[in-house]
């Protein structure tokens, strides 16, 4: 049921199938339909969520009432709001499933017990969140460093199953402008 998943823990630490066991019991899993909310801004983010099957994007909502993605995730990737769900407070983001998505849920009251029944889990969790960040700083050196045009060519190079996935709205807010700049851009193409 969680194969995904301990196939993706396994690229960084080794879980045996005892372990895999343990770690199965805190879970659950999920589906959600397009458009769906897995989290809303006010509330608090209860679980960070691996991805299945699917596509989901944390978003907000800028000054000008416009949706701003600032992460997408696909299979074999995880999300959550951070800051919400580490220190459980209100959420400045929602979740949102771009596409039909299947996710493993792991909840933040979990998070305790499988550190201490499963203490390798979190040089994964560290790497995982390690790899976010630098993926973080890369994306806003970009935002601030390229134009309109490199965003969308070097991120098209580097995830081309995004570009055919995700709405163009979606997209174009996650590079920093506008649908229709989107479709001129592409027009150019």
């Amino acid at each position: 049921m969680y194969t995904a998943l301990y196939n993706h823990i396994n690229k960084f630490v080794d879980l045996n199938a005892e372990e895999q066991e343990m770690l199965g019991a805190l879970l659950k899993s999920s589906v959600y339909k397009k458009k769906a909310f897995l989290l809303e801004e006010g509330e608090v983010c209860r679980a960070n969520y691996f991805v299945v099957k699917g596509c989901l994007r944390l978003y907000f909502i800028d000054i000008k009432g416009a949706e701003q993605t600032t992460q997408f995730a696909i299979e074999n990737w995880w999300i959550s709001d951070l800051t919400s769900f580490l220190f459980q407070k209100s959420s400045e983001f929602y979740i949102q499933a771009a596409e039909a998505t299947e996710v493993i849920v792991l909840e933040h009251h979990q998070y305790d017990k499988m550190y201490q029944s499963l203490p390798k889990l979190e040089k994964y969790f560290r790497l995982i969140f390690q790899k976010l960040h630098q993926a973080s700083q890369i994306r806003i050196k970009y935002l601030y460093s390229q134009t309109a045009e490199e965003r969308y060519t070097n991120f098209n190079k580097l995830f081309p199953e995004f570009v055919q996935r995700v709405p163009q709205y979606m997209l174009a807010s996650y590079l920093g402008f506008t649908p229709e700049f989107l479709s001129k851009i592409r027009a150019k193409k």
